[in-house]
């Protein structure tokens, strides 16, 4: 299964026609996007924080591909358990219509969870598909995970909402 979803990820990334030689004039910094997300969650027994700002490359108006970092903070009162999880992951945009958009991700998580009983530190790698509504530079869609294990991810279901902003 792994094999067969890198190849499909390759597939996916140098199928499309991508022009690397250009204008001598065109500044590289022209073409770089920046964004990511934010998301801040609290209730009566838990916090949640986490913070992921990425890159990406526009190499024409149809394929974009990036950089991201991530940091995620967890606390639940009730389990008396932390978790920080630390991050990064490499990113493919195709945008197969005005507003329809495929991503595919590699990401790979360093997870540390601790509780007054146990430690545990781990990484967990993650290859996502995804299909999104996109207008500008906002996309709204979901994601799946082809690597998911569910004793090692940090999300409760293979498949994840996707929300991506870049200036």
């Amino acid at each position: 299964m792994y094999k067969n979803s890198l190849i499909l990820l390759i597939l996916f990334l140098f199928n499309h026609n991508i022009s690397i030689g250009q204008n001598a004039e065109e500044n590289f910094w022209d073409n770089v996007r920046y964004g990511g997300g934010v998301n801040v969650g609290f209730g009566n027994n838990f916090t949640t924080i986490a913070i992921s700002p990425s890159a990406i490359y526009d190499f024409n108006d149809n394929f974009s591909a990036g950089l991201s970092v991530s940091y995620l903070y967890s606390k639940n009162k009730i389990s008396n358990t932390n978790a920080n999880v630390y991050g990064a992951s490499v990113i493919a945009l195709q945008n197969v219509l005005d507003s329809f958009q495929l991503s595919a991700e590699f990401e790979e998580l360093y997870i540390h969870i601790n509780n007054s009983i146990t430690e545990n530190s781990y990484w967990n790698p993650a290859l996502y598909l995804g299909a999104a509504y996109r207008t500008g530079g906002v996309s709204l869609g979901l994601r799946y995970d082809l690597l998911y294990k569910e004793d090692k991810s940090i999300y409760s279901s293979a498949v994840t909402p996707v929300f991506r902003i870049y200036f």
